[in-house]
């Protein structure tokens, strides 16, 4: 009995490629319907990289930059708010500027401090503290031990803080977690049709990372 051969998990959209090229050859066949085809399949094969840049950007932080440069369900300014829409995990994720980069956080209200990961703080150039006791937190997995810092600049859109208070430690792993300790510093903050609405006291304009690096002084 013959089977299809394993594409492995992404089997259904190498079939979909696949089919599309096969109904855009057929369509160059047909001349009176051919164009319409032609087009509905372009149209057809926008609105399918459009889904896909949305559902991987949570996860992955190539394709969230591209989605975020378009708009496509990433956070945007609107007015004097920042907008992040809710991801399909269930959870807030933001693109935070940080030392001179970029990362993607988790919003955890939860969260009593903003807590970053080892990896992050080495590259974001930002020195732990040796104090020799080291702040206990709690975590999914149970009591950590963590070491502070103070980031001099965190940037989510238009929403700045700084000089603030975060803990790290290897037992985050890689990940990163807006806490409370910066969401208090808003003048609000809310979740509304599953959008998390962020209002700073003095909305800035949203820099790219080059335009930070350029505006540093000398």
């Amino acid at each position: 009995m013959n089977t299809l051969p394993d594409l492995g998990p992404h089997g259904s959209l190498y079939l979909l490629v696949v089919a599309v090229v096969a109904v855009m050859v057929l369509a160059r066949r047909i001349p009176v319907i051919g164009r319409f085809l032609a087009f509905a399949m372009t149209a057809g094969c926008l609105v399918l990289v459009a889904l896909l840049l949305m559902e991987r950007a949570p996860f992955d932080p190539t394709f969230a930059r591209v989605a975020q440069r378009f708009e496509l369900g990433g956070q945007r300014v609107v007015g004097k708010e920042m907008r992040v829409p809710m991801a399909a995990d269930g959870h807030f994720w933001v693109h935070v500027k940080l030392g001179g980069i970029e990362r993607r956080m988790l919003v955890d209200s939860g969260a009593t401090v903003t807590a970053i990961s080892v990896d992050t703080a080495a590259a974001a150039g930002i020195e732990p503290s040796d104090s020799l006791m080291p702040v206990m937190m709690q975590t999914a997995n149970g009591t950590v031990a963590a070491q502070t810092a103070t980031v001099p600049e965190l940037r989510i859109g238009n929403v700045v803080a700084r000089d603030l208070p975060v803990v790290v430690s290897p037992a985050f792993g890689d990940m990163n977690v807006v806490g409370m300790n910066f969401l208090s510093r808003l003048k609000s903050w809310r979740v509304e049709d599953g959008v998390m609405i962020l209002q700073p006291h003095h909305p800035t304009k949203s820099l790219s990372l080059g335009e930070r690096e350029a505006a540093r002084p000398a």
